[in-house]
């Protein structure tokens, strides 16, 4: 999607809330939009009279007023200049507000492909509450912990939901957390070593970058849920058994200033022994293992998907889905996918 018609498109719902962006914020929007940092938009954006902004007041402008309303918007707290884009897309895809789309009375609108097979998308994080299906067990538990002041991490095998379900607590939280906390989400796949760790941290709260005591001071007064997807990365290089042990301090406690929902494929235990008996975050977090669906589940999310469409499985086609499958939400959704698609296409 072009810069200027996803401003021109979140404007338009902004303006029927009057929260509207300024020309400034505007501005600023689009050069994040196309990629720009903030010192490169120095050469970009002037002011009425010509003169030069800086680069902090840039900074200002995104963070104190852009990032806000977007935030406020959207419903979620971790919108950044680095998944900005990302998240407005989603958010203009999925939400009844589009309709507003700026677009001709002639324009031609393309349908997207998942209006056709309801089977997607077939890989990645689920970030649409609305395609998120099952594990209500799993959220009621996780929030139970949370509300009982205890950390949580989420362990299972490669490509069974984890991070769909991180998604889906990240964006329940604000509703289901008894205590407010800000989110802060990040997939630690994308974090290279400490120093990115605690940076992203601290842009997404609008801190000071810090590490160290200067970022447990930062915290003092804030109470932030820290979701990390792909947790194991803080075993590897670039990362010492000290962000482990800061981590372990900030959320241990009643009235911690962090509480952490933790993913990961294996056991904090076996993750992060460090030599030790305990593992500093294992010994905080309480494991909520995630299993494969079972038939029944199986069923219900077939039956879900097709409801809205013409067209039905057999049940021995069903049955041979899950066993194909073994229960495996991503492996079964691909399944689906083409199995639904073998359908249209005779219909053609």
């Amino acid at each position: 999607m072009e810069a200027e018609k996803a401003l021109q498109s979140i404007q338009q719902i902004l303006q029927t809330r009057k929260k509207a962006f300024k020309d400034i914020e505007s501005q600023v929007f689009i050069q994040i939009w196309k990629g720009k940092t903030y010192a490169q938009m120095l050469g970009i954006i002037y002011k009425p009279n010509g003169n030069v902004y800086s680069e902090a007041y840039f900074l200002e402008v995104a963070t104190k007023k852009l990032f806000p309303k977007i935030r406020t918007l959207l419903n979620n707290d971790d919108i950044d200049k680095y998944n900005f884009k990302q998240e407005i897309e989603i958010f203009l895809r999925n939400n009844d507000e589009t309709e507003i789309f700026s677009r001709n009375d002639n324009e031609i609108i393309d349908i997207p492909e998942d209006n056709q097979n309801p089977f997607v998308p077939t890989t990645g994080r689920i970030e649409n509450l609305k395609k998120f299906f099952g594990r209500e067990k799993e959220i009621k538990a996780i929030f139970e912990l949370l509300n009982n002041s205890s950390s949580v991490a989420i362990i299972g095998e490669q490509a069974i939901g984890k991070s769909s379900l991180l998604y889906a607590v990240s964006q329940q939280s604000i509703n289901l957390l008894k205590s407010p906390r800000q989110n802060v989400f990040l997939d630690m796949n994308i974090i290279h070593n400490q120093e990115d760790f605690y940076f992203a941290i601290c842009e997404k709260l609008d801190i000071p970058d810090s590490t160290g005591y200067r970022f447990t001071r930062n915290l003092e007064n804030k109470r932030v849920l820290l979701i990390l997807d792909n947790v194991g990365r803080l075993n590897g290089a670039g990362f010492t058994r000290d962000v482990r042990d800061h981590l372990r301090g900030l959320a241990e406690g009643e009235n911690a200033c962090l509480k952490l929902v933790l993913a990961a494929n294996e056991s904090l235990q076996t993750l992060f022994n460090d030599g030790y008996e305990t593992s500093p975050l294992a010994d905080i977090c309480q494991q909520i293992d995630i299993p494969v669906w079972n038939e029944k589940t199986v069923c219900e999310f077939i039956t879900k998907r097709l409801q809205p469409t013409t067209i039905d499985f057999t049940e021995p086609e069903i049955e041979k889905l899950f066993e194909e499958s073994r229960g495996h939400p991503k492996k079964l959704t691909q399944l689906c996918y083409n199995l639904y698609k073998k359908y249209s296409e005779s219909r053609i």
